[in-house]
């Protein structure tokens, strides 16, 4: 008899009310065929999904979040919201680097209300790139509970991190090409070792 465990990733999705969790229901609806592992929380946009959010759910053991939003510059919300969210989810990928979590399980992508199948493609891709990577923490050598405590220290560092990505990290041009290019430029990895990676060695 077969006693070997089937590793059954807990995914949680952010999705954006207007574009992406039409996706979802669309492919729902058209029975496109993806893992039953996501469970969806409704939000108005990908913007207003707060860091604290994402950190919150991996501490209490999610395996990969997933945020889904409008395509750039079709932002049904605000003009803002896409571009908040990348903002977001590029800040958020360092520090969970820095917490020892993978930073690929978070991940970020645009689904338009008329996308089902993109929808079920990227679900089926991420699920098993989270089942390849095995549950939460089995990346890094430090136990559970001293990954919880560095999630909760990041966590009380939220509210800064905003105030530093508000001051020093706004993008004057609204443009998808401006904000992939800012997020890989000296310029950010500058501004964050300064204010934010200098901040949690302090912690």
């Amino acid at each position: 008899m077969n006693t070997s465990i089937i590793f059954k990733p807990k995914i949680l999705g952010f999705l954006c009310n207007w574009c992406c969790y039409g996706g979802a229901d669309l492919c729902g609806v058209s029975r496109f065929q993806y893992p039953p592992y996501i469970r969806v929380i409704r939000v108005m946009c990908a913007g207003r999904v707060d860091p604290a959010f994402v950190l919150r759910a991996f501490e209490r053991g999610i395996d990969g979040v997933f945020i889904g939003g409008c395509h750039f510059n079709d932002c049904h919300y605000n003009t803002e919201g896409n571009y908040d969210a990348f903002s977001m989810v590029q800040i958020m990928k360092r520090l969970l680097e820095n917490i020892g979590i993978n930073p690929e399980r978070l991940r970020l992508e645009w689904v338009s209300a008329a996308e089902g199948i993109r929808f079920a493609d990227i679900m089926n891709e991420f699920s098993s790139q989270i089942i390849t990577m095995g549950p939460l923490g089995l990346e890094s050598s430090m136990g559970i509970d001293e990954l919880k405590s560095r999630i909760a220290a990041v966590t009380g560092l939220i509210p800064y991190i905003k105030q530093v990505e508000r001051k020093q990290m706004r993008i004057k041009e609204r443009s998808e090409a401006a904000y992939r290019e800012f997020f890989v430029s000296e310029r950010f990895e500058k501004i964050y070792k300064e204010y934010i990676e200098q901040k949690l060695n302090n912690t």
